[in-house]
């Protein structure tokens, strides 16, 4: 992760494929044929063959057979590493919200709306970003008058947690000069006390990766984070992908698909957190492209405690 500055209010989920292995065992070695003797001098007998015993192929430990990765809403509870999650949101976006409605047809959520997001390249403006048709939860990224637009949105308010599994699913365009990340951020606004960032891509469309700060690491308007975590995905995002960040006592895990990308127990909050899917300006490339626009596609979000 490169390190960030950030203004306040600025800046958000496993399983293993496998298949079964089927065993085979050669066939057995036939013995040798007794010869008949052809004069009255007996010809000694051929001795046989011995029978070989065939060493079986050993047979491999079958793996877990894995459970699909939804492309659906995930609706209900669900047990992760050894913990039930109780759902406390989900959301498919079956309601059309036109430019400048979302926040009356979606009324729970919460927006980022009037301020510079964190390069101060952008201003929040969910009025003129964002959408919802066909399912999606559209975020319509583009510049008005040289400034850039873009939006962030807390899908279920500014509710606090101490522990979370969230799940999106989601695709973007490619295009340079946005970028997009689903986050858990401090209730309090204080980033000591911790950020956790999946998915996030650099630029909208490409492989994302996992960050996640160190709480108690800020000093000089940055934080300190577990760069062992930050594992790029096996796919970009230009396809519908499901993201899952697993926020438990001690450790923070991250899915692509339902495959573990990595996991920290070293940069995990202790710290009340919202979950927010950011959308914003690059923060490390500049200018924005002046004729740039892009746009990330929310197909549903699920989150449980």
């Amino acid at each position: 992760m490169t390190t960030r500055t950030r203004t306040a209010g600025a800046i958000v989920t496993g399983l293993l494929v496998a298949g079964a292995l089927a065993a085979c065992v050669p066939s057995s070695t036939a013995p040798g044929s007794t010869a008949a003797p052809t004069t009255a001098t007996a010809t000694p007998l051929v001795t046989p063959t011995p029978k070989q015993t065939p060493t079986p192929t050993p047979t491999p430990t079958p793996t877990a057979t894995p459970t699909a990765v939804p492309t659906t809403l995930p609706v209900g509870d669900v047990t992760s590493n050894g913990r039930t999650w109780r759902q406390s949101y989900a959301e498919d976006f079956t309601k059309p919200a036109a430019l400048g409605t979302v926040a009356s047809v979606y009324p729970g959520m919460g927006l980022y709306d009037g301020f510079q997001d964190t390069s101060g390249l952008g201003t929040y403006a969910p009025a003129k970003v964002l959408s919802v048709a066909d399912g999606n939860l559209d975020f319509n990224f583009h510049s008005e008058d040289g400034r850039p637009l873009v939006a962030a949105v807390m899908p279920d308010g500014y509710a606090p947690h101490t522990s979370a599994r969230v799940s999106i699913r989601y695709k973007t365009t490619v295009t340079d000069g946005y970028k997009f990340v689903g986050m858990l951020w401090p209730s309090s606004d204080e980033w000591n006390d911790g950020e956790i960032d999946w998915p996030e891509s650099l630029t909208l469309g490409a492989s994302p990766r996992p960050a996640s700060a160190i709480p108690g690491t800020y000093a000089n308007r940055h934080v300190k984070y577990d760069r062992s975590v930050q594992v790029h995905a096996k796919t970009d995002t230009t396809e519908y992908h499901v993201a899952t960040t697993e926020w438990d006592t001690g450790i923070v895990r991250f899915y692509w698909d339902g495959e573990l990308v990595s996991s920290t127990t070293e940069a995990v909050p202790t710290k009340p957190m919202r979950v927010t899917l950011q959308g914003e300006t690059w923060t490390d490339h500049g200018a924005v492209p002046t004729d740039a626009s892009g746009t990330v596609s929310v197909d549903w979000i699920s989150i449980w405690n």
